[in-house]
């Protein structure tokens, strides 16, 4: 069963903000409902929408398909990130679809900018 604590959100905060400060991002760090670890990027210097191969702003980025979804260094950083959100002594999906059969350590989720507040794009 999908389940991140606070602790565990402290543990792996580092390696987050590690992340952050080398592609000077400003974002924060959150646990929703117990399962999800999100990142909330506020402001930056990447251009999501320069480095997508889509139409439109991404809101919210999906991080099965972040590094066919983005080039350059929007999709260097979205490697990074996730790879600091998921490290491989923590982060396990044993998960099976075809069985109805779902166990995973947390979900994830990468905000660009929230409801409420766009994300800035800065040089």
């Amino acid at each position: 069963m999908a389940f991140v604590s606070q602790e565990l959100k402290k543990k792996l905060a580092p390696g987050i903000k590690n992340v952050l400060k080398k592609y000077k991002m400003k974002g924060s760090i959150a646990v929703d409902n117990h399962s999800t670890l999100v990142v909330n990027l506020k402001s930056g210097s990447i251009d999501f929408e320069k480095d997508s191969n889509s139409d439109g702003y991404h809101y919210q980025i999906n991080p099965y398909w972040c590094h066919e979804h983005f080039g350059g260094v929007a999709k260097d950083f979205l490697v990074e990130l996730l790879a600091a959100m998921k490290p491989k002594d923590i982060w396990y999906d044993n998960s099976d679809a075809m069985v109805d059969y779902f166990d995973t350590a947390y979900y994830v989720n990468i905000n660009v900018g929230q409801w409420n507040k766009e994300y800035l794009k800065v040089s």
